[in-house]
């Protein structure tokens, strides 16, 4: 009697775990959710009460005036994640400032990545742009920051997150890619304040992935003469070189999936030798899709 009292206590308390284990799971996805709403709220919030005020624009990345950018603006660097994978990648191949070759600034810089890599958040944000610009950016990405400052992530083969998403500093939100304006796979960073550029490596050091101090202070004035100072310099070095070589007539092509050498010194008009000699290159070299050859 007792062995059958002690068994059928057994078998109820069995079946009230059985009976609390979808009430568990649910509670789970309800704690998960109410996480992720007072996350966005949090968001939305510090959002509203710093220097954007309401202005959420998920079309153009560039939707403010310069009246609005402050004077002087602290922005806090600490919790960073550089947003390139491994370390020997964390390499700056074209930096911010003026590019003689097409005539205009850089404002942002190249980070070496492959196609397929793996594209990180630099800070806890939230996607405000997620579009495709087939002149420019390619498949990129605008994230605003609690911090103040807004990044752009350029030349994408993928975009993971969307708009109005919360992401953490570290998710994966992209893909690296050559995608757009691109010669050979990289990924085009920007960090902007109401869409002033400011070169990210006065506030990274990416060669060492991480910041050059905890806080950065944003001075309107200097940042805009700084930027003018170089436009002009860089513009004036190009005419300056255009004048005194009167134009060398080099121009530049982007390799294509599929061609080869020959069938692209036909399409320009040239040797397959004067390619060659241009490019410091062999007759039999295969030229990959993406490769600027000069001619």
């Amino acid at each position: 009697m007792l062995f059958l009292s002690i068994s059928s206590l057994a078998t109820q308390a069995q079946d009230l775990l059985a009976d609390q284990a979808p009430i568990d799971r649910k509670m789970k996805a309800v704690d998960s959710v109410a996480l992720e709403r007072i996350a966005q709220e949090r968001f939305e919030k510090n959002f509203s009460e710093n220097i954007y005020g309401s202005n959420w624009n998920t079309m153009n990345p560039f939707c403010y005036s310069s009246s609005s950018i402050p004077n002087t603006y602290k922005i806090d660097l600490r919790g960073f994640y550089i947003p390139v994978p491994n370390k020997k990648y964390a390499k700056v191949t074209s930096k911010f400032g003026y590019r003689p070759r097409f005539g205009r600034m850089h404002k942002g810089v190249d980070l070496k990545v492959y196609t397929g890599d793996t594209i990180y958040a630099a800070f806890d944000g939230k996607v405000r742009i997620k579009k495709y610009d087939a002149n420019g950016y390619g498949y990129y990405l605008v994230l605003r920051h609690e911090n103040g400052l807004e990044t752009i992530y350029g030349h994408l083969s993928k975009q993971l997150v969307n708009i109005n998403q919360v992401v953490k500093a570290g998710q994966p939100i992209g893909l690296g890619g050559n995608t757009g304006r691109s010669f050979g796979s990289h990924l085009h960073f920007e960090t902007r304040i109401m869409g002033h550029p400011i070169n990210p490596e006065l506030l990274f050091n990416f060669a060492m992935r991480d910041v050059t101090n905890d806080f950065y202070v944003f001075n309107k004035t200097a940042s805009q003469a700084n930027y003018n100072k170089m436009a002009s310099a860089g513009n004036k070095k190009a005419t300056t070189s255009e004048s005194a070589s009167t134009n060398t007539g080099k121009h530049w092509y982007k390799v294509k999936a599929g061609e080869s050498l020959p069938n692209i010194a036909k399409k320009l008009g040239v040797s397959v030798e004067q390619l060659c000699k241009q490019n410091n290159i062999k007759a039999n070299t295969i030229v990959k899709a993406g490769r600027l050859l000069k001619y």
